[in-house]
């Protein structure tokens, strides 16, 4: 849950970043966020979750 919590924080950083700067657009930045919305709703849902947290779990064996 954490892990997913503090992804979606900083994609919602990247899209506004994005936005501000104008590279993304208003109405293209709602249909990436529509999909996401109903991309979560599907059987995809499950195996991008794990993906997620499989790679947060890499990156948190990493050492520096």
């Amino acid at each position: 849950m954490a892990v997913s919590l503090s992804v979606v924080v900083l994609l919602a950083l990247v899209v506004l970043v994005l936005l501000r700067n104008g590279a993304l657009r208003f109405l293209p930045a709602l249909a990436a966020i529509g999909f996401g919305f109903f991309l979560a709703s599907t059987g995809a849902a499950a195996p991008i979750n794990s993906a997620a947290g499989g790679l947060a779990d890499l990156l948190a064996r990493i050492s520096f």
